[in-house]
């Protein structure tokens, strides 16, 4: 037989178990250490959901067909007759001062619902004009119309809207990335230079002008100035044709 967690008299304990309850509170419980308090307080706390969703229901009856208009029009002449009654009285400062409460209130408010809209619109801004500039000059090298999304979410990790120009930065998004010369600011046109060396299954096709050649397993590489040459000087380029054509990246790097 299972053992009752709570029953209103001693009488109703059988007398083999009377050694497990406890009276308490004008009843017997189970003596059982943390159990029975800690359902005590979900029960509590169930009663007490269960009052407040009622209260919420009742609320939403009394109030139903409410006319929130008139409600606000009523709140508003209760809120001069108080004024009018205090000025009357002779309560100038009061009166003034909370009038300037209000007004305070209400600046603040409209402060932080224009200050929501201008971050949102200068998020939106830049979005649009990073997106428009990276994809001008992607489309340039023959970007693949089903990898715009692709590169668009790359240019947006990389570049922020700076003096109304994109700028590239690093991933801490404050430190300015540099181009392949290691020393001026990655353009938009380096940064898609690189993208196309890097990912070049996003464009249909990435040969520039200059001589092309075969490589180890046969890949074609096109080469123009050679890239490791001071005069021509070009990382991307390098990084290129190492990954693509490394004996002919040795050869230029040989021939620099």
């Amino acid at each position: 037989m299972a053992l009752k967690l709570k029953v209103k008299s001693k009488e109703e304990v059988p007398a083999e178990q009377l050694a497990f309850y406890v009276e308490r509170e004008g009843a017997w419980v189970l003596d059982v250490e943390g159990g029975l308090a800690d359902r005590g307080k979900l029960e509590e706390f169930r009663a007490s959901n269960i009052a407040l969703k009622n209260e919420v229901a009742a609320l939403k009856e009394r109030y139903a067909g409410v006319d929130l208009d008139a409600l606000k029009a009523a709140e508003e002449a209760a809120r001069k007759a108080t004024e009018d009654a205090a000025l009357k009285a002779g309560q100038f400062d009061s009166v003034l001062a909370a009038r300037l409460k209000a007004a305070e209130d209400r600046a603040a408010a409209e402060r932080t619902r224009l200050a929501s809209e201008r971050d949102a619109l200068n998020g939106q801004l830049q979005a649009i004009q990073i997106d428009q500039a990276v994809v001008a000059e992607a489309s340039k090298r023959k970007l693949k119309a089903s990898a715009t999304p692709d590169v668009v979410a790359r240019a947006r990790a990389t570049f922020r809207l700076v003096d109304g120009a994109p700028r590239a930065v690093e991933a801490d998004g404050q430190t300015v990335r540099v181009g392949a010369d290691g020393v001026s600011p990655l353009t938009v046109a380096g940064w898609v230079e690189g993208l196309v060396a890097e990912a070049p299954h996003l464009f249909e096709g990435n040969a520039g002008g200059g001589a092309a050649g075969n490589g180890a397993g046969g890949a074609a590489v096109t080469v123009g100035k050679n890239p490791f040459r001071r005069d021509s000087w070009n990382l991307t380029e390098q990084y290129r044709i190492e990954k693509s054509n490394p004996a002919l990246a040795a050869q230029l790097r040989n021939g620099a």
